[in-house]
């Protein structure tokens, strides 16, 4: 008797299914690697891709478990690559033992005013904040913070408030002066050279208008490209605030490679999320708060945290400024 062994026929459907996801996530990867913004839904898609990232290399993994070797094999090397590049942001790096002025710097997105001015004020004083940089100040947000108290923790201040979300802060302990450090644009950016005990720094609260806008992605571009680069003859630069843009977008990616470094990802903290502080099913969280120190700054800790009111979480950052 002789006997014959029956394969199972592979789904047609489901290797169909597998080739569109593969195209898809080889797609989407290549404009993050290959470092382009493209349209707002480019610019959006690649805002995601920690996200993409697991679903390439899970999908991936399925793939080979189903034999479908191209496809596995495609996948999963392209997830591999995404994962070099998005992984050290959950790992702190090695950093000298810094001697210097110690900094609190906090950001926060304001919501159009919306915020609640007594828990920032709480949370200034909470935290031993130094330097406050605000972004869609409004005139009414500064009375309310005034009411709240901020002129007695923080009081000097260089305020480009402004009805809705366009108004930009900065306030401070130590004395401030109106610097300005970015083109004109869309938003507000405060800019101010901040004098400290020993070595100054120049600080703008950043916030560039949204790529998705109906109008395109080239405000934005043209407003990210415009933010100063470090000054290696003057003050040391540190930029916070609403980039609207992850650590997968050029624009600051570009910004990075003149001479800053995102302070979350310093100490292992760069995969948090910023907005929306609240987390449902959409719009997938993402991290487009930053804060952007000089290469010579040294980044000792950072703590995200929710600000009632605001749809974007707060950042806290300590630093040390060398003595130069």
């Amino acid at each position: 008797m002789v006997t014959t062994e029956v394969k199972p026929r592979k789904s047609g459907f489901a290797t169909f299914l597998l080739v569109v996801c593969a195209i898809l996530f080889v797609a989407a990867a290549m404009v993050r690697l290959l470092g382009i913004d493209g349209t707002r839904y480019m610019i959006a898609t690649t805002s995601l891709t920690p996200y993409i990232t697991v679903a390439g290399l899970f999908i991936g993994l399925l793939a080979l478990f189903r034999k479908r070797w191209v496809v596995g094999l495609t996948m999963t090397i392209v997830a591999v690559v995404l994962v070099a590049n998005v992984a050290p942001r959950a790992f702190s790096d090695a950093r000298p033992n810094g001697v210097g002025q110690q900094v609190r710097l906090m950001t926060s997105n304001l919501l159009t005013g919306i915020a609640d001015a007594d828990a920032i004020v709480r949370e200034v004083k909470a935290r031993r904040v130094d330097i406050l940089t605000m972004q869609e100040l409004t005139p009414e947000m500064v009375r309310d913070l005034q009411r709240a108290g901020l002129d007695q923790v923080l009081p000097n201040r260089v305020f480009l408030d402004e009805p809705g979300g366009s108004g930009s802060g900065i306030a401070s302990r130590y004395p401030l002066k109106l610097r300005n450090l970015t083109p004109p644009g869309t938003l507000q950016q405060a800019g101010a050279l901040v004098d400290l005990p020993g070595k100054d720094i120049e600080v703008v609260s950043v916030h560039p208008l949204p790529p998705v806008v109906t109008d395109g992605p080239e405000a934005w571009q043209r407003e990210l490209a415009g933010l100063p680069a470090p000054d290696s003859t003057g003050a040391l630069r540190v930029l916070a605030g609403d980039f609207n843009a992850t650590l997968d977008h050029v624009g600051l990616t570009r910004l990075l490679n003149k001479g800053y470094v995102d302070a979350a990802d310093q100490v292992g903290k760069g995969l948090i999320h910023t907005w929306p502080s609240k987390v449902g099913i959409w719009p997938p969280p993402v991290t487009i708060d930053h804060v952007l120190v000089d290469t010579k700054i040294l980044v000792d800790t950072l703590d995200v945290f929710d600000v009632p009111g605001s749809d974007h979480r707060a950042i806290v950052t300590q630093f040390v400024v060398p003595r130069l």
